[in-house]
């Protein structure tokens, strides 16, 4: 089957691990871009690209091109998610927050449950954040870090 991971970025060398565990199960994975275009079009990794949309905003400079990246790697992350049969998401430990689910990873899983797909979780949901309900309401299947079962 085809599995489109959604995860926060930070998590990319969790990414890569688990999408090599996917392929040997026999499952074609596809992932979050790991690269954009910087202002001059020169591909760069998605961790440059926050460090350097970090200290734009920072020094209060122009930002346009930043956004327009963003809302292009949405665009291309929102395609996997249409190709694929399933997602799932790869929630870890970030900003002292169990099993983080950020804003952008919610609404991949909204795309995913308006277009009716599975959405797996890797850990459970997670406790005290304010969208808890929303993604209760969408049913995901906690494998609680057992990949065999994505069915």
């Amino acid at each position: 089957m085809t599995i489109t991971i959604c995860a926060s970025i930070k998590f990319w060398p969790q990414i890569v691990e688990v999408k090599k565990q996917l392929e040997t199960l026999g499952h074609q994975v596809l992932t979050p871009p790991h690269e954009v275009p910087n202002k001059d079009g020169e591909m760069i990794p998605v961790e440059e690209y926050y460090r350097i949309r970090k200290e734009m905003v920072e020094k209060g400079e122009s930002l346009d091109w930043v956004w327009e990246r963003k809302n292009q790697a949405i665009s291309w992350h929102n395609e996997k998610i249409n190709q694929a049969d399933v997602i799932l998401v790869l929630n870890y430990e970030k900003n002292n927050i169990a099993n983080y689910i950020g804003g952008n990873t919610l609404m991949e899983m909204a795309l995913a449950n308006w277009l009716k797909k599975p959405i797996y979780l890797y850990n459970p949901i997670p406790e005290g954040v304010s969208y808890f309900e929303e993604i209760k309401g969408m049913q995901p299947i906690v494998i609680n870090q057992d990949l065999s079962l994505i069915k």
